[in-house]
């Protein structure tokens, strides 16, 4: 199978007829009867999926984990009990303690912010 990512596209040509039935299984790709391609978002379920069943090509394999550290601290941003903003906040109230998160959240899934690395993993 070979697998290339495009304009933010997952593209796979040449895989067999079981990787085929399982890939179109999952609803998130479509087949492209003129260029013989199979095409879907390159969003982290897909990506994971993929990475279950074949070996990425290192791009899209770094892609994949770079997805998986923001969900990853997301989820730890959305039970900080003190959140601090990552970037000060264009307000000029204060804001509470769950728009800071929800501020936060929403600066590293657009990638405006580096995830910041979790409190145990600093060696």
């Amino acid at each position: 199978m070979k697998m290339a990512m495009k304009d933010g596209q997952i593209l796979i040509r040449e895989a067999d007829n079981v990787q085929f039935t399982i890939i179109k299984s999952w609803g998130k790709m479509k087949w492209s009867r003129q260029t013989q391609t199979l095409s879907g978002p390159a969003d982290i379920e897909l990506l994971n999926r993929l990475a279950g069943l074949v070996n990425l090509p290192p791009s899209i394999e770094a892609e994949r984990k770079k997805l998986n550290e923001v969900m990853a601290a997301v989820d730890r941003e959305r039970m900080n009990p003190k959140p601090e903003p990552l970037i000060p906040p264009p307000v000029k109230v204060s804001p509470f303690t769950h728009q800071v998160r929800g501020y936060n959240m929403a600066l590293m899934t657009f990638g405006l912010v580096d995830p910041p690395k979790p409190k145990g993993a600093e060696k």
